[in-house]
């Protein structure tokens, strides 16, 4: 046990003398500059240093973001987790970081929207900004929607797990990545099958992960919404936040009626993302957190339509 120690007048060092006591030194003798100007910047020296760097940038850099969105709440305040770079080629030491975060700044104090519009803005200005032919973003965040009792209606909050990756190349302009994992219900077909009186179900996870078109336009589909409704319309039923005794008659009957193998859930998405137009190429990855089982169950799909 920690014993209870009682207030005394114990006479302590003044701080300079506690910061002393732990190791503290005076500040030694200034010979280098420092004015800006005349410091010397190694990021920025030239010579064959050997290889070109497929990226160059920082990561796990966290940010207040807003997101748009076509579902209620339609603008909504959230933390991003940003990674930016570009490339360099050998006769560049390094890069500035610090005109990576300059960046992020100078787009929030604008008003940082996260979209592809504005992300396809970003780095290009990007680019620029670090004289480069090439630069990229990766933002991650979580996107809430609101979710109603399916009889009650009464709402809550919902999400999904949210990526966009925006490069953009001088030369060969512009490519967009969007992914999207999100929660859903699943029953057990063999189990409803030999069952006498009920199934399992377990809840599991659709990762889904587009290349899109170049010439997307935000403004007409939100894709967000269009990859949830991917996820959750093929399940057996949907995630609520809230389920009063009425919504869960109807969601575990809904389940009943629908039975779905990991292998059908990633089927069933993979078919809505081939009839998405604005979707170029996707993945589908689907896992079963098993109720009677130690072990997932998995599935997974990719496919390009320009292949086909």
């Amino acid at each position: 046990m920690n014993k209870v120690r009682s207030i005394s007048n114990k006479q302590l060092p003044n701080k300079a003398q506690r910061h002393k006591l732990f190791g503290s030194v005076e500040p030694g003798p200034r010979t280098k500059p420092s004015e800006k100007s005349k410091m010397a910047d190694l990021q920025n020296s030239k010579e064959d240093f050997l290889f070109d760097l497929d990226e160059v940038g920082i990561a796990n850099v966290k940010h207040p973001i807003t997101v748009a969105s076509s579902l209620e709440p339609k603008s909504q305040t959230t933390i991003g987790t940003f990674e930016f770079s570009s490339s360099i080629d050998k006769s560049s030491k390094g890069t500035n970081m610090s005109r990576f975060t300059e960046q992020l700044q100078a787009f929030h104090q604008k008003g940082f929207v996260i979209d592809i519009k504005t992300l396809k803005i970003f780095t290009k200005d990007l680019a620029e900004r670090l004289d480069q032919k090439d630069a990229e973003i990766k933002v991650s965040f979580p996107w809430f929607y609101e979710r109603r009792g399916p009889q009650s209606d009464l709402p809550g909050m919902n999400h999904a797990d949210i990526t966009i990756c925006v490069n953009y190349d001088q030369s060969a302009g512009y490519t967009v990545e969007a992914s999207m994992s999100a929660l859903i219900t699943t029953l057990c077909p063999c189990s409803k099958e030999i069952s006498e009186y009920s199934a399992h179900n377990q809840r599991g996870e659709v990762s889904i992960n587009v290349s899109l078109i170049e010439d997307f336009d935000e403004e007409s589909a939100d894709w967000k919404a269009f990859l949830l409704e991917a996820a959750e319309s093929n399940a057996s039923a949907r995630l609520h936040p809230v389920l009063k005794r009425p919504d869960e008659k109807m969601v575990t009957e809904q389940a009943y009626e629908n039975p779905r193998f990991v292998e059908d859930l990633a089927r069933l998405v993979a078919a809505d993302l081939y009839e998405m137009p604005f979707v170029a190429k996707f993945q589908v990855k689907c896992r079963n957190e098993e109720s009677i089982h130690m072990h997932d169950a998995i599935a997974s799909i990719t496919y390009d339509k320009s292949q086909q």
